[in-house]
């Protein structure tokens, strides 16, 4: 056990330490990640990885990442990649142990095989429809298969003949037998292999024209690698008595323990991959890592912090029960870790020009300002200041209150890291829209006012002459109900979609320092929040920031405000 790292105990982790004192499994702690390579995976697959590769890294042992490739028409070499990449990026290292449960098709045939031959598996000619018919329900029993009892030779010969494509798509399955008045609709003679003609796999191309289950793949890939925990959603919890039963039927050596959490429901969010592939092919996002997605990558494009996301799957914690997750929490974590890291620089989403009249001419001088106020150890900036300069639309009034601390005509306000200004004149167009101030500065007010000089507001600008401009998108939360798939009162969980979940503003201006910013980097603009490089768009000179979070909980203020 690693004594530096273990976390806070929770029940998966009691079970665990209570193994290792017994002596199961010889003390060893074996865990896998196995993600189906049908799409990214999503905030709910992080909560899986933390949890599977923090308990190898915490008791010593391994974590193996394993794709259940077994439906390879939803396939594809793209979703593998972006899974590893996911991974990797989360912190997380698999050694050599990458796996696919494809890996396994000729031992898991022969499994079926030994259940055939044992009497425990039959090829069943029933159509879909007829097994659903013969399934029977929660209160009703099911009833056999008339095919049920075929001889042993003639299920071998049948399924050898399914494996070399003599059968058509949906003409036979393979079918454990099991008990069709089981309490357990699972454990109804749950098929094991279906036909697949015309499908090229990933992995295995050509090779296979049937494929095995999930629920029997599952299992004994776990059995086949050595796991000791397998550690599932809770959905799967009624399907444990069927991995069980395919471990003891077939006495395999190792028979890992499968053991059930709670899955990840955050609100404001969907993390059904059905829904987010949904999302993505009609087009109502950009793809798998459109910013306001809920995938790994997704969040990695939005320059979340993949420390902050191993933060947040730790407070949240692992349970049995269903919870639903505030998506402030997720924020919080996010914010926590850019406030303490992430550079500051300044930048101006809505400009307004300022003309300083008494700067001269054709000047210009370099400021200095810390890369983060409460860091010294990242060390300093320069910042070009000139004659003219843009402050945001939004900093500025003709009149205002003692309450607002902005700049107000004929008062005064700091500029951040620089001087005290006074806004002596405003230019209007024919509209009577503001399009420039006229100001004064203090050329004594540089670093601090004057003793007994009190100004009471700061804002931020850049100069016009050498500020960078750049695009900046806005990302909010995708849906703007706290739980847009399971509302009961609406059919479709698109009426939810936030028409405001992305704004383009394609006017800004950033400091001189930013133009040759790497994507991905992250930044907090002062007073506005943070930004993150866009890694797909930042190309040939052109820079895109989208947010990645408010200074602050807006969201909380407009429910209690709703």
């Amino acid at each position: 056990m690693n004594e530096e790292t273990i976390k806070p105990g929770n029940f998966i982790r009691n079970i665990i330490e209570a193994d290792l004192k017994a002596g199961k499994n010889d003390g060893r702690v074996h865990t896998r990640f196995p993600p189906e390579p049908n799409g990214y995976l999503h905030i709910g697959h992080a909560k899986s990885i933390c949890l599977n590769f923090g308990l190898a890294r915490d008791y010593n042992g391994l974590c193996n990442l394993r794709f259940d490739d077994t439906n390879p028409h939803k396939e594809d070499e793209e979703f593998v990649d972006a899974i590893k990449e996911d991974v990797q990026w989360l912190g997380f290292d698999w050694g050599d142990r990458q796996f696919f449960a494809s890996d396994y098709f000729e031992r898991l045939y022969y499994y079926a095989v030994q259940l055939i031959k044992q009497g425990d598996a039959y090829v069943c000619d029933l159509s879909a429809e007829e097994i659903r018919e013969y399934r029977g329900t929660l209160t009703e029993p099911g009833k056999n298969s008339p095919y049920r009892d075929r001889s042993v030779e003639e299920n071998l010969d049948l399924f050898a003949r399914m494996r070399a494509g003599e059968f058509p798509d949906g003409s036979k399955l393979l079918r454990a037998k099991i008990d069709m008045a089981s309490p357990n609709i699972n454990l109804r003679d749950p098929a094991i292999y279906r036909i697949r003609h015309g499908v090229i796999h990933h992995q295995t191309g050509s090779e296979w024209c049937i494929y095995p289950m999930y629920d029997y793949t599952h299992c004994l890939s776990d059995a086949i690698e050595g796991i000791t925990h397998s550690i599932c959603t809770l959905e799967f919890e009624d399907h444990r008595p069927l991995y069980d039963w395919f471990l003891e039927t077939l006495k395999t050596e190792n028979h890992p323990q499968q053991i059930e959490f709670s899955r990840l429901n955050l609100q404001y969010a969907i993390t059904s991959k059905r829904k987010l592939t949904q999302l993505v092919e009609q087009g109502v996002v950009e793809g798998w890592d459109d910013p306001r997605m809920s995938t790994i990558s997704g969040m990695r494009r939005r320059g979340y912090p993949p420390a902050a996301i191993r933060e947040f799957c730790d407070r949240i914690g692992v349970t049995k029960a269903d919870n639903s997750v505030e998506m402030e929490i997720l924020e919080s974590c996010i914010r926590d870790d850019l406030n303490e890291n992430a550079p500051r620089a300044m930048a101006v989403l809505n400009p307004l020009k300022i003309v300083i009249t008494n700067y001269p001419e054709g000047q210009s001088e370099d400021l200095t300002a810390p890369v983060h106020p409460q860091n010294e150890n990242m060390g300093t900036r320069s910042i070009p200041f000139s004659r003219e300069i843009y402050i945001d639309k939004d900093d500025f009034r003709e009149s205002a209150n003692k309450k607002y601390k902005r700049l107000v005509k004929d008062k005064e306000v700091r500029l951040r890291n620089a001087y005290v200004i006074r806004c002596d004149e405003v230019i209007k167009d024919n509209n009577d829209e503001i399009i420039e101030l006229r100001c004064t500065y203090d050329p004594a007010t540089l670093g601090a006012a004057p003793e007994g000089r009190k100004v009471k507001g700061v804002i931020h600008w850049v100069s016009a002459e050498h500020a960078v401009k750049a695009e900046v998108r806005l990302y909010d939360r995708l849906f703007n109900h706290p739980h847009p798939d399971s509302d009961k009162e609406v059919e479709d969980y698109m009426v939810h979609l936030n028409p405001r979940s992305l704004r383009t503003l394609t006017h800004c201006y950033v400091e001189a320092g930013l133009a040759k910013t790497v994507p991905g980097a992250v930044y907090q603009f002062e007073r506005e929040g943070y930004f993150c490089a866009d890694s797909e768009l930042c190309r040939e000179g052109k820079l895109v920031f989208n947010r990645t979070v408010t200074l602050r909980d807006t969201w909380a203020k407009m429910e209690q405000k709703g």
